[in-house]
């Protein structure tokens, strides 16, 4: 009995070896995973993570990454290893995001028509009413909105992968005025096909597929400056970060 229990382990060992890649795991992987879990143990357990072998055959548990079937460069940021298949030079993929006129009308906004021929600033936020996009990176845009428009910025735009009622809400609630467009990316669409999206369905809040912070310059469609946070850090995607990177480049 432990002699053939051994022998499966050691075939989950080599299924996991030949599936997993060093730091993520596709879906296929994942299948391969959960039909070797399931032919050691002779039960109908599913594998809801690829932990559960990487503990058994000495791998570490992949950290949560989305990637793109665009063939668009990787963009890296501090030790984590954040990875975006949107990188500097890239042009933006094309999406359609939501949002709230100020006559309080829903209206629907192509990525090209937002950037084609201006210059735009665009930040990314985990959430709407989340305590560091509320109390710290929202509210240094909208404090700095003036002075990004003097520095050469068309629009200024914070995305989050919320519906649109929701971000109207948030605009609100943080007394954005006009000074910020707030986008509703609600199906994660643009943020998928930027590859910034991170799954957080394990999270207790509840909040699914959500996009990575980030804050970017864009020109006429094309990445020129961007800042890719590592986890829930805010260190580097901030209105100071960005404004200062067009006063060097005006100098």
């Amino acid at each position: 009995m432990a002699s053939a229990i051994a022998s499966k382990v050691s075939a989950v060992g080599a299924v996991a070896r030949r599936e997993l890649a060093p730091s993520v795991a596709s879906k296929a992987s994942v299948a391969s995973l959960v039909a070797a879990r399931k032919a050691c143990l002779g039960t109908s357990q599913s594998l809801s993570s690829v932990s559960w072998v990487a503990s058994r055959v000495g791998l570490k548990k992949p950290a949560a990454r989305f990637v793109s079937s665009s063939s668009s460069s990787s963009s890296r940021s501090g030790a984590g290893q954040v990875v975006a298949t949107i990188s500097v030079g890239d042009k933006l993929p094309e999406a359609q995001l939501s949002y709230f006129d100020k006559d309080g009308n829903v209206q629907s906004v192509s990525v090209s028509e937002l950037t084609k021929g201006k210059k735009v600033v665009l930040f990314a936020v985990p959430g709407a009413f989340t305590p560091t996009c509320s109390s710290k990176h929202l509210p240094g845009f909208v404090a700095k909105a003036d002075e990004l428009r003097k520095a050469g910025v068309d629009t200024l735009a914070c995305v989050s992968v919320n519906d649109a009622f929701v971000m109207q809400a948030w605009g609100k609630s943080a007394g954005v005025g006009d000074s910020v467009l707030m986008l509703s990316d609600g199906l994660a669409k643009f943020t998928q096909a930027l590859g910034t999206a991170v799954d957080l369905t394990d999270k207790v809040e509840g909040l699914g597929i959500r996009s990575r912070r980030y804050s970017m310059l864009v020109e006429d469609g094309v990445v020129k400056v961007l800042n890719l946070e590592v986890g829930g850090a805010f260190t580097n995607s901030s209105a100071e970060e960005i404004l200062s990177s067009l006063q060097k480049a005006n100098a």
